[in-house]
């Protein structure tokens, strides 16, 4: 072994004194650290080899650290088991699924066979569906897949980047053996950062979509009834826009598409009542396919795309179906049905507005509109109790200009 390194030196020097020793450094390095871990491998063997012939004629004193495993070994085998554990199976389910989302949480970190059952995605569905059901739309569940796509592939990088990390285990491994103070040292996770874990570990699991949401790390899409803190210019409208959750005032943060030549905008304290899951997957600059022209009759409720001009994104607004100015709104002689016209009715502005009517095409609706009035776009009919009475809620207490 001393014959390898001294001629490894020698040849070391031959080539460091040519031309080429720039281009031979890496290689040199490389060679170096592996020379090194066999020399370290080396001392170790000798130093168990005398460790062996020494334990013969004395046994070594144990170490602190050996002396602390025993004890904490000899401690289970007095302690009592876990009454816990002890129970049937159903019962253990029984108990779980009584808990809400923080003690089964806690429970998770109980022990390994805790952490296993806790995380079932059959406990959390419901805790799920209780606090996040009514905001959580499908473009909600598709963008926390596209999450959690985006963290393992964040996750890979860093894996490679911090790839030195292993080489670094290695080395310390080798040192242990020559010396066991090195075996103090561990190896960082972060590799060296010093950065603290930023939330919860992302699986696919429901438990971590939970967790996830409750920390407001994941941001989610939705929809926000009269959006900026009820704008006059938005009122009795719903806007697209990405949410996270503050549990601190158990309220959302709102972030909304910049059109136009406006930025971002952000908007917080948005209240649960003012949040809802997207009804149709339309996105907001899509045109939506009416589906339900033909079957509009006066005093249907309905919800109308509109948008200011086409850099805007389309905003959901409240309306209701009105009567033909030939009809006089009595109900057994009006034909306003088989018309093809639509009007459509928002009565929260004042008579008289610009914005108070609107005329359609029941057969061939598109986008209509101009500059000055806007863009109408795709109707949807409200077939919901709940979809009409959450408007009337939000009707403004005066009449809109």
């Amino acid at each position: 072994m001393l014959a390898l390194a001294a001629a490894f030196v020698v040849t070391g020097l031959i080539l460091l004194s040519k031309p080429c020793a720039r281009d031979m450094r890496l290689f040199l390095a490389s060679l170096c650290q592996d020379l090194a871990l066999s020399l370290l491998g080396f001392l170790a063997g000798l130093r168990l080899l005398g460790a062996v012939e020494a334990t013969e004629a004395m046994p070594l004193m144990p170490s602190f650290k050996r002396k602390r495993a025993a004890e904490n070994a000899e401690e289970p085998a007095a302690a009592e088991p876990s009454p816990l554990l002890d129970l049937p199976e159903l019962a253990i389910d029984c108990i779980l699924e009584r808990l809400p989302p923080a003690e089964l949480r806690n429970m998770s970190a109980v022990c390994r066979s805790m952490r296993e059952r806790c995380r079932g995605d059959h406990l959390w569905e419901r805790h799920m569906s209780e606090k996040w059901g009514r905001v959580l739309g499908r473009s909600a569940r598709d963008e926390w897949r596209m999450h959690l796509a985006s963290a393992s592939e964040a996750g890979s990088s860093a894996g490679r980047v911090s790839g030195g990390g292993g080489k670094r285990r290695r080395w310390l491994a080798a040192l242990s053996c020559v010396c066991p103070v090195v075996s103090w040292i561990r190896p960082r996770a972060d590799g060296g950062s010093g950065g603290k874990s930023s939330g919860p570990v992302l699986d696919d699991s429901i438990m971590s979509w939970y967790l996830s949401m409750e920390s407001g790390k994941f941001w989610f899409p939705a929809q926000v009834y009269n959006r900026e803190h009820g704008h006059v210019g938005f009122m009795m409208s719903c806007y697209d826009a990405e949410l996270s959750y503050d549990f601190h005032t158990d309220t959302f943060r709102a972030r909304y598409p910049p059109h136009g030549r406006r930025t971002v905008v952000m908007e917080d304290g948005v209240q649960w009542d003012r949040v809802r899951a997207p009804p149709v997957d339309t996105l907001a600059h899509d045109l939506h396919a009416s589906d339900c022209l033909h079957e509009l009759r006066p005093g249907d409720h309905i919800e109308i795309q509109w948008r200011r001009n086409k850099e805007f994104p389309y905003g959901w607004w409240y309306g209701v179906v009105g009567h033909l100015e030939s009809c006089d709104g009595n109900e057994h002689f009006c034909r306003c049905h088989l018309s093809d016209t639509v009007v459509l009715e928002f009565n929260q502005y004042t008579p008289g507005s610009r914005w108070r009517q609107a005329l359609v095409n029941r057969k061939d609706h598109r986008e209509e509109g101009n500059e000055g009035d806007g863009f109408y776009g795709g109707i949807r009919k409200l077939r919901s109790k709940d979809d009409i009475s959450k408007w009337r809620q939000l009707w403004p207490t005066d009449i809109l200009e």
